[in-house]
């Protein structure tokens, strides 16, 4: 039986081809897009991507049903713990400008299949956004007309009464979702110029519902005869705070389109900085207001700013308000149809994903069939699903990207740069040249029979070290950490620290309501996790990072990705079991995908080295005149060439 158990050594292979990184091209502005999109574009596709029915619609319903007036407080939250995530995707889109997001970062940082699982999840919340997207603007629209739309469909049509499905076939969201998808086919500078149009208007909108919400604000809708401004309390605010992530998930557009971007280097971090401030500060005025109007708990959740206009008195600010969100909601379809298509191409040209994806039409210069087959695919889940249930279905796949970006951060920031020879650590095997003289800065190291020969013959404290190296401050309290790979340790702790994240967040979230756990080891069960997290951490820190870049770079690494990992888990642990579930559903059909088509056509495949036979290794013996003496030595399966005995000897040792 034993001879049906997989060796030692093919599942080293297999591993190894499962966390195989992304080998990128020497230019990277090379591509088979069109470059044509400046800062303005980038930050208005940012703010349309953002701007849309998480302001008219997700506002009211998590403001009435999760936080009350404190949803203000919600958003705040989940602005800032966008921030942190924002600024790791703003480092990567201008180191790494190429299409795919936060696939395309996993990829060329972590390892091939979470790579994939992050493209997978990532193409879900991009169909879930547009479906999510249409269904609001098809119920804005409907409100308008006095839902007659509604009221024909259940009429003539039919409704069922089925969990996380719509109450009727919604055919308004699944056609404006059809035309959207036509009009992305035309190329980026048409979806570029739509854009444009309706992010006008949607922001002359939002100017007038400011306006005119604090001229109408009521103080005591936020009074205790009101319910008062918290009235779930801490965990209301931290639930809502988990599904108004669903309002943030459109900067990462930007990211996406950044191998269409002319300077993505300096146009990708400033559109996400703009367009993110921007969002934020709307949704917080906005709630605001909205709270202000009419008391919190007789908001309408379908369309909650119209309908405070209309029981306000101003009929006609209520028609405007709706239209307005309309072409607000306009650009969000056009944010989600605009970055799918090119996830599916960057998936489909490293050959992960099926290669008719990755094919690009001449003329426009964009993933027409991509296009067009995941706009059926948004459609299809327009026209039968639930908006609230694919809201929180969406916010753990956006959740779950954020935490492995900023993961990718900590391990891309302690890695070598491409080109830069190391100093000599452990496994490094640079190519022999001849001596021409002593120098301070430089070592040469050979392999030899262990593979892991260091020789050392300088003062180390003058040592240029790379990143990924111990801190010469650190070597003598932590000397056992200086004999592994350079970044070896920091892959370590970086999933430590996830690990430890995890748990601690474990414990805060289920450990009094569904652990009952007892007090004392609550708390200790906080203490050691907290202390894994933070020695982790430290562990990190104490190690060199890349620090000369012509780029973006998030400040204050590794602690920044560190909070915004342990803030997205916590905020994924606050979503129901029953989205877990479907996420585990997900996940389990992404992998049947992978390890039936995409680790087999990878193109990473064709850049493993083959074996090769070894017929000499060297070692440099360092002298103390700083000279070096190189000497061939044979491998024990071939015969002797006549090297003195003495030699030999003197390899031995």
């Amino acid at each position: 039986m034993a001879r049906w158990l997989p060796r030692s050594t093919d599942l080293t292979r297999f591993c190894q081809k499962l966390n195989r990184v992304k080998t990128l091209e020497d230019d990277m502005m090379e591509t088979s897009f069109n470059r044509c999109l400046s800062t303005i574009d980038l930050t208005l596709l940012g703010i349309g991507g953002m701007v849309g029915s998480g302001l008219y619609v997700l506002t009211g319903t998590v403001a009435k049903e999760i936080a009350g007036p404190a949803v203000i407080v919600s958003f705040i939250i989940a602005g800032f713990a966008s921030l942190l995530a924002a600024l790791c995707y703003a480092e990567f889109g201008a180191r790494v400008p190429k299409t795919g997001s936060a696939y395309m970062f996993t990829y060329v940082s972590v390892g091939e299949i979470w790579a994939f699982l992050i493209g997978w999840n990532v193409l879900l919340e991009y169909m879930i956004g547009g479906a999510a997207v249409a269904r609001a603007w098809s119920g804005y629209l409907d409100s308008i007309f006095n839902h007659k739309i509604k009221n024909f469909t259940e009429t003539h049509v039919g409704a069922w009464q089925v969990p996380f499905l719509a109450r009727y076939p919604d055919f308004l969201a699944a056609a404006i979702l059809l035309v959207a998808t036509a009009f992305i086919s035309f190329g980026a500078k048409v979806s570029s110029w739509l854009n444009h149009v309706f992010s006008a208007i949607s922001m002359g909108v939002i100017l007038f519902i400011l306006i005119m919400g604090f001229v109408l604000a009521q103080p005591k809708n936020w009074s205790t005869q009101e319910g008062g401004f918290a009235p779930y309390g801490l965990s209301g605010i931290m639930a809502g705070t988990a599904t108004c992530f669903y309002a943030f998930v459109g900067f990462d557009v930007i990211a996406a389109s950044s191998e269409e971007a002319r300077n993505p280097q300096r146009a990708v971090p400033r559109a996400i900085a703009f367009s993110l401030g921007l969002a934020t500060g709307a949704y917080i005025l906005v709630s605001v207001v909205l709270t202000l109007m009419v008391p919190w708990h007789t908001l309408d959740p379908d369309s909650a700013l119209a309908d405070a206009f209309y029981r306000r008195g101003y009929a006609w600010a209520g028609f405007l308000v709706a239209a307005g969100s309309i072409c607000a909601m306009n650009t969000v379809l056009l944010s989600n149809l605009f970055s799918l298509p090119r996830i599916v191409y960057a998936m489909a040209e490293d050959g992960l994903f099926f290669q008719v994806f990755s094919r690009v039409h001449p003329r426009t210069q964009v993933p027409v069939i991509g296009i067009v087959v995941f706009g059926l695919l948004m459609a299809l889940l327009a026209l039968i699903f639930d908006l609230e249930a694919l809201v929180q279905f969406l916010s753990i796949g956006t959740l779950l990207a954020y935490t492995f970006v900023a993961a990718s951060i900590i391990v891309l920031r302690f890695q070598q740069q491409k080109g830069d020879v190391p100093v000599p650590v452990a496994g490094s095997r640079p190519n022999p040249e001849p001596h021409e003289g002593p120098s301070s800065s430089e070592l040469k190291e050979y392999e030899s029979f262990s593979d892991k020969l260091q020789l050392v013959d300088r003062d180390k404290s003058k040592e240029q070290r790379e990143p990924g190296q111990l801190k010469a401050v650190f070597e003598p309290y932590l000397e056992f950490l200086s004999d592994f790979y350079p970044g070896e340790v920091v892959t370590v702790a970086v999933v430590t620290l996830m690990v430890s994240a995890i748990c601690l967040c474990s414990i805060l979230v289920f450990g009094n309501t569904h652990l009952h756990l007892p007090t004392w080891s609550y708390s200790l069960l906080l203490v050691l996790f907290s202390l894994g997290f933070l020695l982790s951490l430290l562990l990190i820190w104490a190690h060199e990072q890349q620090h000369s870049t012509q780029t973006f770079q998030i400040p204050l690494v590794p602690l920044s990705p560190a909070l915004s990992i342990i803030l997205n888990i916590y905020l994924m642990l606050k979503l129901s079991y029953m989205t877990w579930l479907r996420f585990a559903i997900w996940l389990l059909l992404g992998l049947l995908v992978y390890f039936g088509y995409g680790i087999w056509h990878s193109k990473e495949n064709l850049r493993e080295p083959r074996p090769q036979r070894v017929s000499a290794r060297y070692v440099v013996f360092p002298g103390g005149s700083l000279e070096e003496r190189v000497q061939a030595v044979q491998p024990s399966s071939q015969p002797a060439t006549g090297l003195p005995d003495t030699d030999i000897d003197d390899c031995k040792r």
